[in-house]
């Protein structure tokens, strides 16, 4: 009987231990398969450092904060394999602990990742049942309706949008015009455009939203937010950190970069403000949401929460079946009410693959969604999970201090 290890990578969410806990939830209750269930340390790294935590010795008190508590409870990294000596000493890893599944919580890299573990770990004599369980709060996942973290983090948006355009509104006579927020997204606008769930009205807050998908034109700018002002009085701008101009070039961007080449981004919301001043002269505020809008787990989606944690419960289902070199995936079957069920496809199909807004999902001025944008997201926001409070806090999860230790037995 083999044993299982579940790691968390990239980019953590306000939802991820909701998945850690229906893979180890799950895992306990087929012993006959899995004979232990590890949480490595720091993603990927925890494997190759042989960091291991026995989950034999979380309590059921243990799990369910963890499906309530956000950020990532065991650690999470951007590391990127460099060669076949890293492979190897996984491999070993494996054998020591004698793991037969190994299931990898992340996004489009991480889901490389566990392709190529599949594949090295095969040819290296010990084949491992690799299991990718996707995550990301970018919703840049192909085939898969949506990826866990971004219900919750659109509703954060929404809401934060929504509350930020009413307090700017009650001052815009005589002190601030123009607000700007700036959210994730590197290379897609999925969720600025949730910020566009609040705009019941032409006129409406948010009056424009920015998406990598298209580029950014100075002037059409800078005019749309002075008639946004003289008509409404003050202008609200949501803003992902990904917008380019017309060469390909992003706003803003730092001259360092992640273990995956990735630019890092930042500082959009800075560069707008100084352009709304220098141009049109008016009083301006911004705010960068940054690590805020992934963490928010105090108002996470219930729908969101849900699916988190039915993926990894499906993730140890499938593993156990012998599927392999996989990801499960949510297929929706119906807006209204909104229905879904859970499916796989092939890992080769969706590592290092984005899925970007469709065309018609953003307004025809560039500026804002559609309704058909409206009845995708809307769904995913639906419901609240809240967690217990003590104290007037949330009672999360404190996991600091968990043995992670290589010296387990087997």
């Amino acid at each position: 009987m083999k044993n299982a290890i579940y790691a968390q990578s990239g980019g953590v969410t306000a939802v991820i231990n909701a998945t850690a806990a229906g893979v180890i939830q799950t895992a306990k209750q087929y012993p006959n398969q899995i004979n232990k269930i590890f949480a490595a340390k720091n993603g990927i790294l925890g494997v190759l450092n042989n960091q291991l935590f026995d989950c034999a010795n979380f309590t059921s008190t243990d799990l369910n904060k963890l499906y309530f508590t956000p950020g990532g409870a065991f650690g999470s990294c951007r590391y990127k394999l460099k060669d076949d000596a890293e492979f190897e000493k996984i491999v070993a890893i494996f054998k020591e602990h004698n793991i037969g599944y190994f299931f990898y919580n992340g996004g489009g890299d991480s889901q490389d990742t566990s392709l190529k573990i599949s594949e090295r770990s095969a040819q290296l004599g010990w084949p491992v049942q690799c299991i990718g369980i996707p995550k990301t709060i970018d919703n840049d996942l192909p085939f898969t309706d949506n990826c866990p973290g971004y219900g919750s983090v659109a509703k954060y948006v929404a809401i934060s949008t929504l509350e930020a355009a009413l307090d700017v509104a009650s001052m815009a006579e005589s002190s601030t015009k123009v607000f700007v927020l700036e959210v994730m997204g590197r290379h897609t606008g999925w969720i600025a455009a949730a910020a566009g769930l609040i705009s019941t009205t032409p006129l409406a807050a948010p009056h424009i939203i920015l998406f990598p998908e298209r580029p950014f034109e100075e002037q059409k700018f800078i005019a749309k937010v002075a008639e946004t002002v003289a008509t409404c009085g003050f202008c609200v701008i949501v803003t992902s950190e990904g917008v380019k101009h017309a060469n390909g070039q992003f706003l803003n961007a730092q001259s360092s970069t992640d273990a995956f080449g990735h630019a890092q981004l930042g500082g959009v919301a800075a560069y707008l403000s100084n352009l709304v001043q220098t141009k049109l002269g008016l009083k301006n505020h911004y705010a960068i949401a940054d690590y805020l809008q992934r963490s928010a787990r105090h108002i996470a989606s219930q729908v969101d929460v849900e699916q988190a944690c039915a993926l990894g419960k499906h993730a140890v289902e499938i593993a156990i079946a012998g599927k392999q070199g996989v990801m499960p995936i949510i297929v929706r079957t119906s807006n209204t009410p909104y229905q879904w069920h859970i499916t796989d496809v092939n890992l080769n199909t969706v590592a290092n693959i984005e899925k970007h807004m469709p065309d018609d999902y953003i307004r025809a001025d560039g500026f804002g969604i559609s309704e058909a944008c409206r009845q995708y997201i809307l769904p995913l926001i639906q419901g609240e999970a809240y967690p217990v409070y003590h104290n007037g806090l949330p009672d999360y999860l404190h996991t600091l201090g968990l043995n992670f230790s290589g010296k387990v037995p087997c």
